[in-house]
């Protein structure tokens, strides 16, 4: 490169502070390598050859992919490796979360993601436990430590409750009563880990499958095992294409999930941590209507 800039073997070397035979050499194991003449050798000024113009963009890529590798290389040296640590709930849609880390990914290139999915009161543990920086939880959850952990608001999420169109309930009349409900199966997620919170939200009765994984809730309320309430999000498909049904209850109000962002007190997030966070909340605002009054209040203050 250094040739075809200065125009000559002489000013490469004075430009590189190398000797020429340097240069020359340095041209001659480079030829040798490709099998190809790179620069004419019957004329006084340096001049590439047809091979040597065709391959000219190709050098001057691979140098400037080289310098900015020992860019990163050196910030990297200096800084250390980004690290974003999250945990996040299993209801939390995951086209919006990956969206998220793509885009995080796109703005923090050299960053190492440690991400964790959890259950119930799992994500605020693995941030108490300092295994991760933050956790995605849902709201309704009892904090694992209050005076160690803190929330800030993030997002809504629609539930809906449903079963196969095969379960009895899926016949009974609508709106269904409450007491009604209490006589099936209701499938619930749990956290199995030992001390973990047992307090259950939209619980009906004491027909209770426990699960600790959302998407084996899922298959089981598909094959009509049981009714229980899912994230809109994930079961859309299922109620388009008949595979499960909407439950409408009668004067029982199962509110959507609120969505909070939990770290430890005291914690500063690095740069990527707290535009991870960033991101998260503005998939929530592009992809609904303005958050209602209570909750854009809730929101500024925390």
């Amino acid at each position: 490169m250094a040739v075809c800039d200065q125009g000559s073997f002489s000013g490469a070397a004075r430009k590189l502070a190398r000797a020429q035979s340097a240069i020359s050499h340095a041209i001659k194991a480079l030829e040798s390598a490709f099998d190809v003449e790179l620069f004419e050798r019957n004329t006084r000024k340096a001049q590439l050859t047809a091979a040597g113009r065709s391959l000219l963009p190709d050098a001057r890529a691979v140098i400037s992919r080289t310098e900015e590798m020992k860019n990163r290389a050196g910030a990297i040296a200096k800084a250390g490796v980004p690290q974003v640590s999250v945990a996040v709930d299993a209801y939390f849609p995951r086209a919006h979360l990956i969206g998220c880390l793509r885009t995080l990914q796109e703005e923090c290139p050299t960053a190492a993601i440690n991400l964790r999915i959890t259950t119930m009161q799992g994500g605020e543990k693995l941030v108490l436990e300092k295994v991760c920086a933050l956790a995605v939880t849902i709201n309704d959850v009892p904090e694992v430590n209050p005076h160690a952990i803190e929330r800030h608001w993030l997002r809504e999420e629609a539930m809906a409750t449903v079963c196969a169109p095969t379960y009895p309930l899926a016949s009974t009349p609508s709106p269904v009563p409450v007491d009604e409900f209490g006589r099936y199966i209701q499938i619930i997620v749990t956290d199995n880990q030992p001390g973990a919170d047992k307090t259950q939200q939209g619980v009906a009765g004491k027909r209770q499958w426990l699960v600790n994984d959302l998407g084996a809730k899922r298959d089981l309320l598909k094959a009509g095992l049981g009714w229980g309430h899912l994230p809109r999000h994930l079961v859309a498909e299922d109620l388009a294409s008949g595979q499960l049904v909407e439950l409408e209850r009668r004067a029982w109000h199962i509110r959507s999930l609120t969505f909070v962002v939990s770290q430890r007190r005291g914690h500063d997030l690095s740069a990527c941590e707290a535009r991870l966070v960033e991101l998260l909340g503005e998939a929530w605002l592009r992809a609904n209507a303005p958050l209602p009054e209570a909750l854009a209040e809730n929101r500024s203050s925390t």
